[in-house]
Parts: structure tokens; sequence; C-alpha cells
């Protein structure tokens, strides 16, 4: 785990300054704490700061390939790179060190472009290829590290954070309007795209070359979904594709416990870490780690030690109070490099923080709920065809209904989910799918952005191109399995993935998703939906792989988000704070949002007249983030 920057000539005749690339390498520090390297040659600069996890001694970067022209530097894991270097040896290489990261060097030299697609692990990669003056760029399947890159100067730049890749001396800092259309109402900007104009985010399973000053990139890799009208390869039967999945989640969870460093698992007492916890228990005593809130609606704790005791592990709790949120949320624009409105970022950072004083690498159980059909939204799909039959009138009566319900600060109240279910009712997916996540709907926005800004936005380019260009790929599925690639595609290596190598990176702790092997992802995608959920209960599948292997009360359980008592805290030691950022006179200078909306959304707020903890939230961290990135005025 670590940070890459570089750059490259798209002219030959342009000169790389090697010390404008340290400048990038320096915004990496907290990502990789224990040694920094650089290349600089003819038309080229690699940078690479370094998180030691595996080959402590010797796998400094950059490193070479079979060639002495090849070069790279990488962040992530590979997993299967023991299997690779013994096939490469077979081919007659001889490897100098013990890194994965030279195994993929000499498989690029052995494979050429080929050699992505035989890669299992989580990655942003470059390579430079001297002897044709190429570089590579790549991220992995399924998007778990993060890759930036522009032009600017006559350059091709990029780095594993944003703020990285602008540090580079004269880079311009603009703010992409339509990249915060996105952000409002997904609460995250979705790859290609970001919020610095000239900056993209290179998307999961994809690569792009630089090759005679040309820039072109391709897909290596897309999950294979079961689709309705293609020929039927042979589907086992319930019982046989439980046990399916339980052999591959075990290969999974063992080929992701190699380190040469101190091992743990996150363990929130959901099915997803649970299962995880308890496959890794198998192979030798584990340390895992929890964290808990006062609030009783939020807090898991208690299942989470009923797992740790099942399965035998050490484990490690820590109880997150209210007076420690003003030391971490007035810091959040400098630690998540780009927005992300998911509130629960923040108990990821204090859960890591936690974990990093006794461990360095972690695993988690991200990607349980998009595989295997989790969410609420996936419950959803199955009930809006007979909501979207009804009359019109009635949906407005159970709206009216719902806003007489008790304005609460629990987590997930049935206030709460019912207006959020009602957003989506009546638009066609993916649109619902977005409105019942949404923290600004397209009519939302009109009213929260300043005027000027609203007559600049184009409709083509709304929050919901993205997500219906997703959509469109999944083309033939049945809707559960598409609402699934959706999230899996979008949400889960735009928000999820990329809070959790925030959250940890920060503290330079490497975290592991086993539920992210291929081999996982292909089983879960390849058969039909009813293995995932029968009437309105999700994860079919899991609970029965599962099954003799976490407590019976684990796998009964419902689903419950790992959130934390936003909307008590804007209230309460949020409050100054909140109150601050999202001021009239201040956003009046940045000139982007409707100060009367804003306040409006928090006097309701705080006087309990309605709960906008979403899009307070979303605002708070968009603004911290424009003030750390782009100064006090800056747009």
């Amino acid at each position: 785990m670590c940070g890459i920057a570089g750059a490259v000539a798209l002219d030959p005749r342009r000169p790389v300054e090697g010390d404008r690339i340290r400048k990038m390498l320096a915004c990496l520090r907290h990502r990789g704490p224990d040694d920094e390297g650089s290349f600089v040659g003819d038309g080229v600069a690699l940078g690479h700061r370094r998180l030691s996890i595996i080959d402590l001694e010797h796998g400094h970067q950059p490193l070479r390939g079979a060639s002495p022209h090849t070069l790279i530097v990488a962040n992530g894991e590979i997993y299967n790179y023991r299997e690779l270097r013994r096939e490469l040896e077979g081919l007659g290489h001889t490897f100098r060190t013990r890194s994965d990261s030279e195994v993929a060097a000499f498989a690029y030299d052995a494979w050429g472009l080929d050699f992505l697609g035989r890669l299992d692990g989580m990655f942003a990669l470059a390579i430079w290829d001297g002897a044709r003056r190429r570089l590579v760029l790549a991220r992995d399947r399924m998007g778990e590290k993060p890759l930036f890159y522009g032009s600017h100067d006559g350059l091709l730049l990029f780095a594993s954070e944003l703020r990285a890749l602008v540090a580079y001396p004269g880079f311009p800092r603009r703010l992409d309007h339509e990249a915060l259309s996105q952000y409002l109402c997904l609460e995250y900007v979705p790859a290609p795209g970001s919020l610095i104009e000239g900056v993209r985010k290179l998307e999961p399973g994809t690569a792009i070359v630089v090759e005679d000053g040309r820039i072109e990139g391709f897909r290596f890799w897309e999950p294979t979904l079961r689709r309705e009208a293609s020929p039927r390869r042979a589907i086992p039967g319930f019982p046989a594709a439980a046990r399916q999945m339980r052999t591959v989640l075990e290969d999974a969870v063992g080929s992701r416990l190699v380190s040469d460093v101190p091992l743990g698992v996150f363990l929130s007492g959901g099915i997803d870490s649970s299962v995880v916890a308890a496959l890794a228990a198998r192979h030798g005593p584990v340390d895992t780690f929890s964290i808990g809130f006062e609030e009783p609606s939020f807090d898991e704790s208690k299942h989470a030690r009923l797992v740790a005791a099942a399965v035998g592990s050490r484990h490690h709790e820590h109880v997150v109070a209210a007076s420690e949120m003003p030391a971490v949320v007035p810091r959040l624009g400098e630690l998540l490099d780009e927005p992300i409105g998911d509130a629960s970022f923040v108990p990821t950072t204090l859960l890591c923080r936690f974990a990093r004083e006794s461990v360095k690498v972690v695993l988690g159980g991200d990607g349980g709920d998009e595989l295997f059909g989790g969410y609420p939204m996936h419950r959803a799909h199955r009930v809006s065809p007979f909501v979207d039959a009804l009359p019109s009138g009635l949906h407005d009566a159970a709206r009216a209904v719902a806003e007489l319900l008790p304005v609460t600060h629990g987590n997930f109240t049935p206030r709460f989910k019912l207006l959020s279910f009602l957003r989506g009712a009546g638009s066609a997916p993916p649109a619902n799918h977005v409105y019942w996540m949404s923290s600004f709907t397209p009519a939302e926005q009109r009213r929260v952005l300043h005027p000027d800004l609203v007559s600049q936005l184009r409709p083509e380019h709304s929050a919901l191109v993205p997500m219906e260009t997703a959509w469109a790929r999944s083309e033939g599925a049945e809707t559960l399995l598409r609402a699934m690639h959706l999230d899996a595609s979008t949400y889960l290596p735009n928000n999820i993935l990329t809070k959790v190598d925030r959250a940890s990176m920060s503290v330079g702790l490497e975290v592991r998703a086993p539920f992210l092997h291929p081999a996982v992802v292909d089983l879960c995608f390849g058969l039909p939906s009813s293995y995932h959920m029968t009437g309105l209960r999700g994860k079919r599948l899991l609970r029965e792989a599962a099954r003799g292997l976490v407590p019976p009360a684990i796998l009964r359980r419902p689903k419950k988000g790992f959130g934390m008592p936003v909307a008590a805290w804007l209230q309460g030691s949020l409050a100054p704070l909140v109150g601050d950022v999202l001021a009239p006179d201040a956003l009046r200078q940045s000139g982007l949002f409707d100060p009367q909306e804003v306040s409006r959304l928090l006097r309701e707020h705080r006087q309990a007249r309605a709960d906008h903890r979403k899009p307070l939230w979303t605002l708070l961290v968009f603004e911290l983030w424009r003030r750390d990135l782009l100064g006090a005025g800056g747009l």
C-alpha cells in the first residue's frame, strides 16, 4: 500500500523536472511513510512513497522488470504474485526481490498489456517501457486503489490523490461545476470525472497507454453478468452454489492473509465482516477491531463481541463519543482529498486509527452488500413496480403521512426510510435508484445552488448520465442483478472503496477486501437473482454459505448500515462548526450556493421540523474541502 506520482512528456523534446515530481510525492507521505523513491529519465519521471508490507528489505521502488528498460511504481497488493512468479520462473525469468510489484513488471515484459488480466489484486500502477517510450497506467478490477491523471504544460501527470496531482507547480485549480452537480446528487463524483477541471479518475478495470504523444484507453475487465437472452451456462442448484461460494470465499480470505507485518480484521457484527473474521481465524489467531457508539440505534458492538467470542479472536473495541467530532470533522477537507457526502467516513477514520495502533494490515467486509443484494435499494426495486402502479394521489397522500411522523435522530428511522423511498417513486431505473440515496435531487439542486450557477449547468450532463451509462452495461439481466451491478460499478468504487482508502491511508494502514476476489464477483453475478433475495430478504446465498461458520443470531440480523449520529451531532457538538462553514456571508463569498435556502435547511433541522442530515452533511463536507484545496473564495 503506497502512493505513486509521475509525469511523461507528450512531446519527446519536453524535459521533465524531478523536483516538481517530488513536490507531488510530499503530498503522499501519509500513504507511504516508510520510504521514498524516484526515477527521472528522458521525458519521464516516476515517484513512489512506500508503506512496507511485503519484502520489507528489498521492495524499494521504482523496480525494474525483466528488461532493463522497464520500470514500475505501484500502489496496492498483487495477491496471486507467487503463482505468477512460479509461472514466470518456468519461462526462464530470475527475480531480484520477493516483491509483488516486481512480479507485475516481469509479467508486463512477458505478456505485454495482456498481463493486466492475469493480476488478482488491488492496485494502481504505472509502468514505463523505455524501449517503446510507453507509459501504462492501470487500476484494479473493482477500483480499490485510486489513480488521478491530467494533462498540463505538455505533460501527462498522474498521482494517487487529487491534491498531489494539483500540487504540480502551475496546475490550474478550477472547480468543475458539472461535477459539483453530480456530487450534490450522488454524494460523490463518479469516475472518470473529478471536481477539478482537467483532472480525471481512471475507471476500475481500465488502463491508459501514453505513446508517441497519444493517450489511448481500454477496459481490461468487467464482471460477467448473467443475462436472460444470452446462451445459458449450467447453473448449479442453490445448495451447490452456496458450497461453491464457501470455497471461493475461503480461497479469497486465505490469499489476502499474506503479509510480513501484523494483520487484523475489521469486525462490525454484520454478516459480511463476521464471515471474513471467521475464515481468517481458521488460519490462526487473529485480532479483530470494532467501533461503537453511545447512541443505541447506531451501536453494533455487542454483535461484534458475540462474533469475536465465537471465532476466538483477540477483540479490540473503541466507543466513539460526540466530544471527539470537533477534533476530526474540521479536517475532512484534507483527509478526503475529494469530497464524499458519506458521514460514515468519520467512524471509518477513527476505526482505522484505532486498528493502526496494533496492526499494519486489516481485512474488511467491503463489497458484501453490492455483490449479495444487501442494500435497501435492492429491496426497493422489488416494491417499486407495485407502488408506481398506484394513482399519483396516493403517492402524495403517503408523502403527507410520512411528513407527519415525528422527526428523530435515530439510524434509518421509519420517517427517513419512507420519505427516501417516495423520492424515487414514479421514476424508472436507474433514476429511482439514485433518488433513493440522493442528498439533492435535480429539483432540490435548483433551489440550493446559486441561480447564476444553475443557468450554466447543462441538463445532458446531469448526475444521471453516468448512472444511465452504467445501467446500460447490464442490459438484458434481471432487475435485481442490474441494481447490484450498478452499485458495484458506481457506488462501491466511488464511495465505499474511496472512503476506506482515504481513511486507512491517512494513518498508513492497508485494508484488504476478500469479497472483491474476481472469483467471488463472477460467481455472484453469474447466478439468478433468486439466489440472492427471497421476498424482501437479501444475502440469501451468503447466509447459506456462512451457515455453521458464524453464530445463527448474526445470520438472522437485518442489514444495519455503518453510520454515525450525524443528525444529533449537527445540533450538538458540531453546531458551531456548521454555523461557521455554512454561514450566509461565507456562502456569498464563494457564490456557489443560495444562502437563504441553506439557512432554511439549517433552521428546520435545528428546530426538529425536518431531518436534513444528508443535505447538510453533504454541503458541510464540500465547503470544508473547497476551503482546504481552493481557498476561502476559490471557485
